[in-house]
């Protein structure tokens, strides 16, 4: 995929201040979080790390004195349909010290049809997050299947006032595709662009990141790519591009 960016090493440049640096295993421990926050730190900065709750605390230590965000997953991954456990999960991240929330938007009720419960889970979440911070809805697009529901999820999350649609929790069989990232970027470019993108799960290579850099930079401008508003999730994508830096 053609980009404007003149060499793999001024791709991954412009590539990681866009990732966040995604750590989300079932047997992850604070061990391991405050190492790879330490990796983190020892050159060009992601946007933010992202971690199960139980890891705020570590990484909101390992990263003091840096702009790195501290981003966490609420309702992940299976989306129930219960809005106040939510908005509880939700203020306890941020308590803890969580600056960004990824929520799992209910997929499996939506694709049954029930729209009120999808709604409520993400107006919840956005009642808990306030005005300063940071709520990523996950759509789970590889679950809800049809171009239909995917453009349906993503105005319902445009219109709760989500800051990021994001594509996926990678915790399912299809995750992050460039045909649901069209559908979901020509969704916010509708609305004049005012909600962000972060496409997640199975991102691994510079060229499937530059390929998502420019389906935005078609629909929303080169301007408009900044992690306020495009956002990768990865962390084997971060393993490649360091190297390109060194």
């Amino acid at each position: 995929m053609p980009t404007r960016e003149d060499s793999p090493r001024a791709l991954a440049a412009r590539l990681v201040p866009l990732l966040d640096l995604t750590s989300l295993g079932e047997d992850d421990t604070p061990g391991k979080i405050d190492a790879q926050c330490v990796r983190a730190r020892g050159g060009v900065l992601p946007a933010a790390v992202c971690v199960y709750p139980e890891h705020v605390t570590t990484a909101r230590r390992a990263l003091a004195g840096t702009a790195v965000k501290i981003a966490t997953v609420v309702n992940f991954p299976d989306g129930g349909s219960d809005a106040a456990r939510v908005e509880r999960e939700i203020r306890r991240a941020l308590a803890a010290g969580a600056d960004e929330i990824d929520a799992v938007l209910p997929w499996t009720a939506f694709c049954h049809g029930d729209i009120v419960a999808a709604r409520a889970v993400a107006d919840a979440a956005r009642h808990a997050c306030g005005a300063g911070h940071v709520l990523k809805l996950i759509l789970e697009t590889g679950e809800l299947a049809t171009p239909e529901r995917i453009r349906a999820a993503a105005e319902l999350g445009i219109e709760s006032g989500a800051d990021f649609l994001k594509t996926s929790t990678g915790k399912v069989k299809v995750n992050a595709t460039p045909e649901a990232a069209i559908i979901l970027l020509d969704a916010i470019a509708a609305h004049g662009g005012r909600c962000g993108f972060k496409c997640a799960g199975g991102i691994r290579r510079i060229e499937d990141a530059a390929a998502y850099l420019q389906l935005a930079r078609e629909r929303l401008g080169d301007a408009w790519i900044t992690p306020a508003r495009f956002r990768i999730g990865a962390s084997a994508l971060y393993d490649e591009l360091i190297p390109l830096l060194a």
